[in-house]
């Protein structure tokens, strides 16, 4: 998945240069609870995007001032009709909103999970139904994401089961065995029961 989509991300930067594009990039991290949650994504969806056009920077400067200056905290609902009246810009370059390992978000019981609050964005994205609004979202087949997202794919693609991802993996696993001074002194057996091992439990991770 990171090496898709950064390819993903290097194309678009492309068109960013010349224009033809806005690029939003968010990356879920479970390590940083602002990069695992909805109000973190949205927050950081709206400052890129406003960056790349003076419309789309008045629209956030609006709702900033309405908001005294900052001092008035706005609810997530309201950062995401925000968010909507950006991409709904008439006369603007597509957007592209990227969202990557949607599967580090918390999924947890009880509660609207952080997982399902960012699951329930995309799926309102999908439905605003912009022609000028592109949307890619990158997960591991959890149980509870993909059924949702499978529901709204115009595309999709799994690289799980596929050869050259398998075989990327074990390439980069024998790497950095093989280059890491601590391995050096082992046994070339286990180096090697190591790299089937690692290869094996990836998940195509």
């Amino acid at each position: 998945m990171p090496l898709a989509s950064s390819s993903i991300i290097r194309d678009i930067h492309g068109m960013r240069k010349t224009g033809l594009a806005s690029l939003a990039f968010f990356y879920c991290d479970f390590r940083d609870d602002k990069k695992k949650c909805l109000r973190g994504l949205l927050s950081s969806l709206l400052v890129q995007l406003c960056g790349h056009s003076d419309a789309y920077y008045g629209i956030l400067s609006n709702f900033y001032s309405s908001h005294n200056n900052g001092a008035q905290q706005a609810s997530d609902g309201e950062l995401f009709q925000c968010l909507k009246q950006v991409v709904e810009f008439p006369d603007q370059s597509t957007v592209y909103i990227v969202i990557d390992a949607l599967d580090e978000c918390p999924a947890m019981t009880g509660l609207l999970s952080p997982r399902e609050e960012v699951l329930e964005l995309v799926k309102d994205l999908v439905e605003l139904q912009i022609q000028t609004l592109r949307l890619c979202v990158t997960s591991r087949p959890e149980a509870d994401i993909e059924p949702v997202l499978t529901t709204l794919s115009f595309c999709s693609v799994s690289l799980h089961d596929q050869d050259g991802q398998a075989q990327d993996i074990t390439e980069y696993i024998k790497f950095v065995v093989d280059s890491d001074p601590k391995i050096q002194a082992w046994r070339r057996a286990d180096k090697e029961l190591v790299i089937e091992v690692l290869t094996r439990k990836a998940g195509g991770m």
